[in-house]
């Protein structure tokens, strides 16, 4: 499945993703460890323009082997953003266990890890326009390639890590979805008029 709009360009998504980095990620603190490295010049933007999830599947794995090779100090994190391939979140929930596996043919498990954000990201048990699903709502579907090393450091210096996600439950549930929208960082806080997925959706 694709956007039903003009094709972007690759300049454009990774503009609209470093703005949402920027103004979301970082300006709301949703994940602490994120403006070290982006300040630094060490988040690698690569954009897929493929249309299947072959194509991401491919890039995946290319970027996945570029990200092992390099030295952290070089690239320490790969955001690699999908426009035009698995717009419907449930697909691309689906793709997050090809991607896993991805990890286990190349024996990158327990080296790199795989987060992942999309336009209508949802957490099971939530209603679509929660306003807790948008900590994980990016412009496009976005997978983040993190060095599991890199996350231990950044764990280990941050007291009290496993607090984050309450914490930025609690950030968004105060800025409201008219916050949000002031960001201007999309998505639209009713995606594509969607009813609620929560019951077939798992927590990942």
């Amino acid at each position: 499945m694709t956007f039903d709009r003009p094709e972007l360009s690759p300049m454009t998504v990774e503009q609209d993703t470093r703005t949402w980095l920027e103004r979301a990620v970082i300006g709301l603190n949703l994940c602490p460890f994120a403006k070290s490295v982006h300040v630094k010049g060490q988040v690698h933007y690569a954009v897929s323009l493929g249309s299947t999830a072959d194509a991401l599947l491919e890039r995946l794995i290319g970027e996945l082997k570029d990200l092992a090779a390099l030295d952290a100090s070089v690239r320490d994190t790969t955001l690699l953003i999908a426009p035009d391939c698995l717009s419907d979140f449930l697909d691309f929930n689906d793709f997050l266990d090809t991607a896993d596996q991805a990890l286990v043919d190349l024996d990158l498990d327990g080296v790199i890890q795989i987060a992942s954000f999309h336009p209508q990201y949802q957490f099971g048990g939530t209603q679509v326009n929660d306003i807790t699903n948008f900590t994980n709502r990016s412009p496009y579907p976005t997978l983040h390639l993190l060095r599991e090393e890199s996350i231990d450091r950044a764990v280990a210096a941050f007291p009290n890590a496993e607090a984050i996600f309450e914490v930025n439950m609690q950030t968004l549930e105060q800025l409201g979805t008219d916050g949000w929208s002031a960001l201007q960082v999309g998505p639209s806080t009713d995606p594509l008029g969607m009813a609620s997925l929560a019951d077939e959706i798992p927590k990942k």
